[in-house]
């Protein structure tokens, strides 16, 4: 009687609306590596409480069941983040395909409301645009110093401080990514990103070039 009873009662929670719709987030604790809000103190893992402005939610589900990694130094929270040395930190969990799905959709509800550059109706970069915008993405603004990119032969170059953009155009948002150049200290504090003194249709033209890069092999 009394194990029919716990069936019952144990049926009757895990149907309720409370559990059924429990958050993933909370379950897998991810807080304990990323800030969900911009109030708490700063985490090893990077932060969240801008993830539905930040990226692309194919991107972002793709890369919870397979992840891979993006700042090969680790952040600036690593004890060997100046010597340049790969991260051998614990790796991000792997998470289920319906996982991944329900918690891609919470993370995209996380946004801040104010992420107000438009890109979306900006033309497309002309040849000669985009190969002006490459020679200032890597000699003027010197950005493949800490961030790995593409070279025109689809080859891997750049710096591993920062976190690789080999493969952006697939995994931010435009918009975000151009609130980002504007000023990176409207979401870290601690940012390790230079303000660059950049006008807007230069920072504009920077976010398409950006969104250009695209590895077909990778996420």
């Amino acid at each position: 009687m009394k194990k029919l009873l716990y069936t019952i009662i144990l049926g009757w929670l895990l149907n309720t609306p409370a559990l059924a719709n429990a958050s993933l987030i909370e379950e897998k604790k991810c807080s304990v590596c990323h800030r969900l809000s911009q109030e708490e103190i700063e985490k090893k893992g990077p932060d969240l409480f801008y993830a539905g402005n930040k990226f692309q939610s194919l991107w972002l589900e793709q890369y919870l069941q397979n992840p891979k990694t993006i700042r090969n130094a680790g952040t600036s929270h690593n004890t060997d983040f100046l010597k340049y040395e790969k991260d051998k930190s614990q790796k991000h969990p792997i998470l289920s395909k319906k996982e991944a799905r329900q918690m891609t959709e919470e993370l995209m509800k996380i946004t801040l409301p104010a992420v107000p550059e438009k890109m979306d109706s900006l033309k497309p970069l002309t040849k000669g645009k985009k190969a002006k915008t490459k020679y200032e993405f890597e000699r003027t603004f010197s950005c493949i110093s800490c961030h790995q990119s593409l070279n025109l032969a689809g080859k891997v170059r750049g710096g591993i401080s920062g976190p690789s953009l080999v493969n952006a155009g697939n995994r931010l948002q435009a918009n975000w990514v151009a609130s980002w150049l504007k000023n990176p200290k409207s979401f870290s504090e601690k940012s390790r990103m230079p303000i660059y003194k950049m006008d807007d249709e230069t920072r504009w033209r920077f976010t398409q070039f950006i969104m250009t890069l695209k590895n077909k092999n990778s996420q």
